[in-house]
């Protein structure tokens, strides 16, 4: 794409492209989520960031990775508190900075702040349906996603995961004999979901929580597919993806230690080797 020669860091287009989603929710969707909800998140990812980079010395990390953070449980998660946000933006970017193994984070925060939130506070909640499912929406997601993904170079982790997914759901419909247009009307309902397109080109694509080496990372990405799928059409539980990836992160650090690679780095991030203060952690 013509923006990837464009030599900015992907992290700035992610933030854009988040608040004008959240814009069109909050606008046009009718989203059950308070401003202060969203600011206190913000607030809370950025200084539970700047708390943690005086803790451990580190230098030249910025705060995109919180704004990220805080604007990807704002679209994701609903709270009928105002604490409940702030309270799991501390802990996401927390998760961040502690549960590291060999200098690489192990969940990608937002992941691992909504489903610390579904599992351990009280009036928390995912809405799957609140993006709707009609055909501009998906579109919008998909070519903002692409872009987001594409500048990241992990856009084969989206379209692998997406492929893999509904292609099971295709097979399932097949496997339950419905009439094509019944089949094509589901198959439509679960190819739009707007949460589905944005855990896929926002979430899973993850180049920092993703394995390094290009074969681990379609393996994950498959992992993470098939037990979305059986988590939600087989189990009959919601949020399949996002509870896949949640249990499944602690087999990265598996994957990378049998198939090592170079690691990936945002622009601006000091390497390992050369960021004495670091202490043996790679900030972002």
């Amino acid at each position: 794409m013509i923006l990837r020669w464009t030599g900015l860091d992907a992290r700035f287009f992610q933030i854009a492209f988040q608040i004008v989603l959240l814009a069109v929710g909050v606008l046009l969707r009718d989203f059950s989520l308070l401003p202060l909800q969203m600011a206190l998140a913000l607030a809370s990812a950025a200084l539970t960031q700047a708390f943690w980079l005086r803790v451990f010395l580190l230098h030249n990390v910025g705060y995109l990775s919180p704004l990220i953070t805080g604007c990807g449980l704002s679209l994701l998660l609903r709270a009928d508190t105002l604490w409940a946000h702030p309270l799991i933006a501390c802990l996401a970017i927390s998760g961040k900075f502690l549960l590291r193994v060999r200098g690489k984070h192990v969940f990608n925060p937002a992941n691992f702040g909504v489903c610390i939130a579904l599992l351990a506070v009280p009036g928390t909640w995912v809405s799957p349906g609140q993006w709707g499912n009609d055909l501009g929406i998906a579109i919008w997601l998909i070519a903002l996603g692409a872009t987001v993904a594409d500048r990241a170079r992990r856009n084969d982790a989206a379209w692998l995961f997406l492929t893999t997914f509904l292609g099971l759901i295709l097979l399932r419909l097949l496997y339950l004999g419905h009439v094509p247009t019944r089949m094509v009307e589901i198959f439509s309902h679960q190819a739009l979901n707007g949460a589905l397109l944005l855990f896929a080109f926002f979430m899973i694509s993850d180049p920092m929580t993703l394995p390094d080496r290009p074969m681990a990372r379609r393996l994950h990405v498959m992992l993470v597919a098939f037990a979305g799928f059986a988590w939600q059409f087989l189990n009959y539980r919601p949020n399949g993806a996002l509870w896949a990836l949640f249990y499944l992160a602690p087999l990265v650090p598996l994957w990378d230690a049998i198939w090592p690679a170079k690691r990936y780095i945002w622009p601006g991030n000091i390497p390992l080797q050369n960021n004495v203060a670091a202490q043996g952690r790679i900030p972002e």
